[in-house]
């Protein structure tokens, strides 16, 4: 990883997910692959794979993580998390125990149900979806009780994560 400051928010989200050596992670919206940088050093046997729509955003990520991609640890692909993007890029097919997502809107912008039973799908038994946002301090209770009524919705338990303002996290378990 790159010698760039890594944002605190991401440090706190990684951090809520105790990363263990063997996990299985999914990153949704990876962007420039901060969090991907962070994980791949708690792994021995585990894997990350990161998702983002952006060409952009996954080169960047790529570049970042080279040697964490080279050693098996990683992989990154140009992908919606959506049925489609995930079959393209040839993941469709993976069990991951935790699914997660930094300031990624999918979850609270509407409901997201073809998302959440593509992450129930994907999920190995007793995996969770891990969703983080730093929003405005005036808009985290607002935020985060948008996506525990979308993840409860879509058949998930809840709880949500204070993580020091203004982070949250939710983790839903199907």
């Amino acid at each position: 990883m790159t010698g760039t400051a890594v944002p605190e928010r991401i440090r706190r989200a990684v951090a809520a997910l105790d990363v263990r050596a063997g996990d299985r992670l999914l990153e949704i919206g990876c962007g420039g692959g901060v969090a991907v940088g962070l994980v791949c050093p708690l792994l021995t046997t585990g894997t990350i794979t990161a998702v983002d729509r952006s060409a952009t955003a996954t080169a960047r990520a790529v570049r970042r993580n080279a040697d964490s991609i080279r050693d098996g640890r990683a992989t990154i692909a140009t992908a919606a998390f959506a049925e489609p993007g995930l079959t393209t890029a040839g993941l469709a097919d993976r069990r991951f125990d935790k699914i997660f997502a930094i300031n990624v809107n999918l979850f609270w912008t509407g409901p997201a149900q073809a998302e959440l039973a593509l992450a129930t799908r994907l999920l190995a038994s007793g995996g969770a979806l891990y969703a983080f946002y730093e929003p405005p301090g005036e808009r985290l209770d607002e935020l985060a009780a948008k996506v525990t009524g979308t993840f409860e919705a879509g058949g998930f338990a809840t709880q949500v994560l204070r993580l020091s303002a203004p982070v949250v996290g939710i983790v839903g378990r199907p």
